[in-house]
């Protein structure tokens, strides 16, 4: 069977599953198997593959048309234009999460006291961490997460990146992980924001898939913010300021809590669709 073949009975199997974008994930699974840039596929339309890449490729449909994510079959994604390992350990990062990083490197750019310094609270894969410190170089990160799990993807990542030596990676409880002497010019965190009792009616690919402990913010979603908006001005420097995201809605309700602990909200800004998601503050 050739590639193109392939290409088409296999897209048109994930169709009938209910998939978006068959083809493109077929081609994705198809160049991930091959080790081929997705493009070259179509200059080898006619390559015949063989036994093992055939079952290889069945295999991987198939875990696809169970509704595994993509990304974990091929066991990376992209994040501002880098490659990440991920896995069932981590929350897979959304395109909308980039943004986030973006604002946190713009902002740390814009410093004259060098070199910098970050908290990434809650870092998961290390995705925010690793794009802030690619883009500034001078800046020294520190990265917390619960999951002992995670930590070890994120320093994997960012040895894979060449900015291990610029983040230091601690596995705690929050800022329980830091001490006094801890100051910095951003805090910036992409937390659990999902409500409790919503995980059961997201889709097949989050609810099965990401870390629960990743997606579950309490009975309203807000719990990490409330942790944020008490805990985090003890760590700033002055003139330092705190970045998060949040779900669709929640600007109102994180608000009130950042005012409430006399936080100034600065700003905030929308995703690539429009939708209210970061939010920059700063203590009073």
């Amino acid at each position: 069977m050739t590639v193109l073949e392939v290409i088409k009975k296999s897209s048109e199997f994930l169709a009938k599953k209910g998939l978006d974008s068959p083809r493109l994930q077929t081609e994705l699974l198809l160049a991930h198997q091959l080790k081929l840039p997705r493009m070259k596929l179509y200059l080898n339309f006619e390559r015949v593959l063989s036994p093992a890449e055939l079952d290889a490729l069945r295999a991987s449909v198939m875990r696809r048309s169970q509704r595994e994510p993509l990304q974990h079959i091929i066991g990376a994604t992209s994040f501002c234009g880098l490659e990440m390992l991920v896995n069932k350990c981590v929350l897979i990062p959304r395109p909308e999460t980039e943004l986030l990083a973006e604002l946190g490197w713009q902002f740390l750019s814009t410093l004259d006291s060098q070199p910098s310094t970050c908290l990434d609270f809650g870092t998961g894969s290390g995705c925010i961490a690793i794009a802030i410190a690619a883009k500034c170089s001078t800046t020294r990160i520190v990265a917390v997460d619960l999951s002992a799990d995670a930590i070890a993807v994120a320093r994997q990542n960012a040895l894979t990146h060449q900015v291990v030596d610029r983040i230091e990676f601690r596995c705690g409880d929050g800022f329980t992980t830091l001490n006094g002497a801890d100051k910095f010019n951003l805090i910036v965190s992409n937390p659990p924001y999902i409500a409790s009792g919503e995980i059961a009616t997201l889709e097949t690919e989050v609810r099965e898939y990401d870390p629960r402990g990743a997606l579950d913010g309490g009975a309203d979603g807000l719990d990490f913010y409330r942790q944020l908006a008490t805990q985090a001005g003890a760590f700033l420097k002055p003139a330092g300021k705190l970045m998060v995201e949040f779900g669709e809605g929640q600007y109102e309700g994180i608000s009130a809590i950042f005012t409430a602990k006399r936080w100034a909200v600065e700003s905030v800004h929308q995703d690539y669709t429009k939708r209210e998601r970061m939010l920059t503050a700063r203590p009073r």
